[in-house]
């Protein structure tokens, strides 16, 4: 896959990189990256030497099928490892155990702390239990990453890909190992999480927001949702004013063709009263 997909994508995008001295030559360690774009997971590798493992849905490798096949062999390439969220504790739990399992081969763990991608390009609150947990409980060292620009290659909405240099700046490693054996305990794992947030912070010089990027997605989804309804039930409160406004000018002509159906026969009263006053003048002289 690195040469199939990196090798094209390093030469048709350019991205460039700061700080691959910081990934360590051998041995385990947890790449934790901010999360802007899809592509993310395609151009943090190819500018690796060394192999990186993220996780996945486990859908992905289980769909039956011609599609379902080359989708499995697609994110095994890339080095996506299926998890089976199915469980009782759900993906969190089978997440820290895929990437400690990662790391005891003696090999690179990829996640993302924000746990989705960013809905509008700014840094979210990093979930702790993920990334805390399989540092201290591996020991590995974590190596903040920060994507640059990846979300403007690919905006939502757009079909064909933008022509244009994503960065990878990586910082130096954070040792956790003052914690170990503590990987239960909330208040630690907020803390590291937190440290590694804002060194990733500091590389991408994104604007920090203190909620979880799921919840921001929700209330953007749900301010989506109100303004389309505001705008439907404005929509219907225009219909129906065009409506009453119509109805208003049909009962004026109604009644203006009245007041003229009504005036001519009043005139044709009268003409009718004057006739035969005449003729009743005229059969008296």
């Amino acid at each position: 896959m690195k040469f199939s997909i990196g090798g094209p994508l390093k030469l048709a995008f350019r991205p460039w990189v700061e700080g691959l001295e910081n990934i360590p030559a051998d041995g385990p360690a947890i790449l934790a990256s901010n999360h802007l774009s899809f592509s993310d997971s395609f151009f943090l590798p190819a500018v690796l030497d060394r192999k990186v493992t993220f996780i996945a849905k486990a859908e992905y490798f289980t769909t039956p099928g011609v599609k379902g096949r080359m989708t499995a062999a697609f994110f095994k390439g890339v080095g996506q490892l299926p998890v089976d969220r199915s469980g009782a504790r759900g993906a969190g739990e089978a997440a820290v155990r895929s990437g400690i399992d990662v790391l005891e081969r003696g090999e690179l763990f990829g996640i993302y702390p924000e746990g989705t991608r960013s809905p509008d390009g700014r840094l979210y609150r990093g979930k702790p239990g993920g990334l805390a947990r399989v540092a201290l409980a591996s020991g590995a060292p974590v190596v903040p990453v920060a994507m640059i620009d990846t979300e403007k290659i690919q905006p939502p909405g757009k079909v064909m890909p933008k022509l244009m240099r994503p960065g990878i700046r990586i910082g130096r490693p954070l040792d956790f190992s003052r914690y170990h054996g503590m990987e239960h305990d909330r208040f630690v794992l907020r803390a590291v999480t937190d440290e590694v947030m804002y060194e990733i912070m500091k590389l991408s010089g994104q604007e920090y927001v203190d909620i979880y990027a799921t919840a921001a997605k929700r209330q953007i989804a749900d301010a989506a949702k109100a303004q389309k309804q505001a705008l439907k039930e404005a929509q219907k409160e225009a219909d129906q004013a065009r409506k009453d406004a119509e109805r208003a000018r049909t009962d004026a002509l109604k009644e203006a063709d009245r007041a003229r159906e009504q005036a001519g026969q009043e005139q044709t009263g009268q003409e009718q009263a004057v006739k035969a006053q005449d003729t009743k003048e005229e059969s008296s002289s």
